[in-house]
C-alpha cells in the first residue's frame, strides 16, 4: 500500500468514481475540482504518493509535467490526446515516472478480454469491434451539448469511446488504421456522432472498429474470424461464444463493472509502491505510446461523410 496521499484531480463522475475506489481500498484520498485546483499548494507537499488525473481531455500535459517533475506516479483517463504531437509531448514528459504510472484503460480487466488475451489469435484474417450507444441515455441530469464530448477539440464518440480502438490493439499489437469515416451534426460542427474504422494487422488480418452515440440499444461486441474458429465476444454480457466446425462453446463470466476500475486502481497502487506486475495487459504508461498515437492518428484520419439528425436539445 502506497504511504500518503492520493491526489485526485478533476471531481466529474469519473473522478468521484476513483476517490470512491480508493478510500473503499483504505488509501488516503483527496478529491479536487479542477477549477479550483491548488497546483502550488499541492506541489509543495511532501505527502503525495500518487496523482489519479481524471479532468477532461486537453488538460494532461500540465499535470503530468508536474508528476514527472516531483516523482509522483500517476493514473491519467483515457484519452490522453487527440493529436500526434500532443500525444508524443505527453509521453515524452511523462518518462522519469511512466514506469510507475497508468493509463486508464480499464477496459483490459474485463474477463472476456483477459481470456481472449490468453488465446492464439494468430490464424484471425478478420475481425470487428463495434460499440453504440444514445448518448442521451448515458447519464441522468447530464446534457451532451454542456459537456467535454461536444467540443470540436477533444471531443467526440471516436475519443469517447476509444476503449476499442485500445483493446483492438491489445490482442493485436501494431495495429494499423487505414482510414476513419465519421458522421457529424449540424449542431456541432467538426464532432463525430459515429465513425468507422478501417485497420489491417501486420499479418495481414483487415477488420473494422465501430463507435456511435446513437445506437437505441447499447451494443458492445468484438468478433474474431480464423481459420479455425470465430470468435464472438459480448463484452456487455460477459459472454464468449466460439463456433467450431465440430460445434458451439459458450462461456459465461463473472462481471461487475467497477471491478474493473477496482482492479486497475489496485494495479496502480502496486506500482506507486514499487511492485512489480507481470502482466502483459498492463497499461502501464511507458508500453503505452503505440496505443496513444493510434488513437490521435485515428482522429486526425476521420473524414465526415454526412450528418445525422438527431434532437440533442
Amino acid at each position: 500500500m502506497v504511504g500518503g496521499a492520493v491526489v485526485v484531480i478533476g471531481a466529474g463522475s469519473i473522478g468521484r468514481r476513483h476517490f470512491d475506489n480508493l478510500t473503499a481500498l483504505g488509501v488516503q484520498a483527496e478529491l479536487h475540482p479542477w477549477r479550483s485546483f491548488d497546483r502550488a499548494a499541492v506541489a509543495a507537499r511532501g505527502d503525495v504518493a500518487g496523482v489519479v488525473i481524471a479532468t477532461e481531455t486537453p488538460i494532461r500535459l500540465e499535470l503530468i509535467e508536474l508528476c514527472a517533475e516531483k516523482g509522483w506516479p500517476f493514473y491519467a483517463e483515457k484519452p490522453l490526446a487527440w493529436r500526434v504531437d500532443q500525444a508524443r509531448a505527453i509521453h515524452d514528459a511523462a518518462a522519469p515516472v511512466a514506469a510507475r504510472s497508468l493509463v486508464g484503460f480499464m477496459m483490459r480487466w474485463h474477463p472476456v478480454v483477459q481470456a481472449l488475451a490468453a488465446m492464439d489469435l494468430s490464424d484471425t484474417f478478420r475481425l470487428h469491434a463495434e460499440i453504440g450507444h444514445d448518448v442521451r441515455q448515458w447519464r441522468a441530469n447530464w446534457r451532451f451539448s454542456d459537456s467535454y464530448a461536444a467540443k470540436a477539440e477533444g471531443g467526440g464518440v471516436l475519443l469517447d469511446l476509444c476503449h476499442e480502438i485500445d483493446l483492438v490493439a491489445a490482442l493485436f499489437p501494431c495495429l494499423t488504421v487505414q482510414d476513419a469515416r465519421s458522421m457529424g451534426h449540424p449542431g456541432f460542427p467538426g464532432v463525430d456522432f459515429a465513425t468507422s474504422l478501417h485497420v489491417s494487422t501486420p499479418s495481414g488480418a483487415v477488420g473494422r472498429i465501430a463507435m456511435d452515440y446513437l445506437a437505441p440499444v447499447f451494443t458492445r461486441k468484438l468478433t474474431l474470424v480464423g481459420l479455425s474458429r470465430r470468435i464472438e465476444a459480448d463484452l456487455l454480457a460477459s459472454r464468449l461464444t466460439i463456433h467450431r466446425a465440430e460445434g458451439v462453446e459458450t462461456q459465461d463470466f463473472p462481471f461487475e463493472r467497477n471491478e474493473m476500475f477496482l482492479s486497475a486502481m489496485r494495479s496502480f497502487l502496486a506500482l506507486a509502491s514499487g511492485q512489480s506486475i507481470d502482466d502483459p495487459l498492463l497499461p502501464r504508461f511507458d508500453r503505452m505510446e503505440a496505443s496513444s498515437l493510434l488513437i490521435a492518428q485515428a482522429w486526425e484520419a476521420r473524414q465526415f461523410q454526412g450528418a445525422v439528425s438527431l434532437d440533442m436539445s
